[in-house]
């Protein structure tokens, strides 16, 4: 089943057009890692699908158009991470990741024993529940990256997607991060993410490749096709090799 489908003819910003003719299905079950140069447009793709950024064309979330959706329901379908996302630093942890429960009840009503229970596990998942009671403004940025992959994940949308979401992450947590997003994608949920962690994106379960504000190449990671792909975006610099059964991309 396709979560989301989207048809984008161009996003124009202050004068520049960022994208063009663009054409994306993200399936459930499926883990879909974006990658590309500086500049390629991933970030504005994401933001675009996400209803966040004016696009011409038509985004559809589970067969109906996005902006059809009322907006409580559709955060109830579709999580979003962005990136360095700002604005809640005087709120406790737990506080924030409350926040991914919102869309599950109704206005100004308090949190139920399932919403916490949700929040709890999320933080459990992400290694964040010790300090649920400290600001976030008081936390290390690795230490806040993984409360507010607590926050989207406590959303339990099911489409999830996050925009560089391991900024700030040391390796093992990098691994965590896989390790959640391959569980949600088994479970059957979409995810999509943002990456310039070649190494990691090659372990997804489809690769979007852009360039120059298109996309340049779909396909499996595995694909020999896809690391010609990559060689053309990111230069003959980059080597792709198999070692103990997973790709890395490798600079030279």
């Amino acid at each position: 089943m396709t979560l989301l489908h989207a048809r984008i003819e161009r996003v124009r910003i202050d004068g520049r057009d960022l994208l063009h003719d663009i054409e994306l299905a993200l399936p459930r079950g499926r883990w879909t890692a974006i990658v590309g140069p500086n500049g390629a447009g991933k970030s504005t793709l994401l933001r675009a699908v996400a209803g966040l950024q004016r696009c011409e064309g038509e985004v559809q979330l589970a067969g109906r158009a996005l902006h059809a959706w009322p907006a409580q329901e559709r955060a109830r379908q579709l999580a979003w991470m962005g990136q360095q996302e700002s604005g809640a630093d005087d709120l406790t942890a737990l506080d924030v990741v409350m926040l991914g429960r919102l869309p599950h009840r109704p206005w100004l009503t308090p949190p139920t024993a399932a919403d916490r229970a949700a929040a709890e596990a999320a933080m459990q998942a992400t290694q964040s529940w010790a300090w649920r009671d400290r600001r976030l403004g008081s936390l290390s940025g690795g230490e806040r990256q993984r409360v507010l992959l607590a926050r989207v994940l406590a959303v339990d949308a099911p489409l999830t997607l996050m925009d560089e979401p391991l900024a700030h992450l040391d390796p093992p947590h990098q691994a965590d991060w896989m390790a959640l997003v391959r569980g949600r994608a088994a479970a059957g949920h979409g995810v999509v993410s943002v990456l310039h962690e070649l190494h990691l994106a090659l372990q997804a379960d489809h690769l979007v490749l852009m360039a120059d504000g298109r996309i340049v190449h779909t396909g499996a990671p595995a694909d020999p096709a896809t690391h010609d792909a990559m060689k053309r975006v990111f230069g003959p610099r980059l080597h792709i090799v198999q070692i103990e059964g997973r790709w890395v991309a490798l600079p030279l």
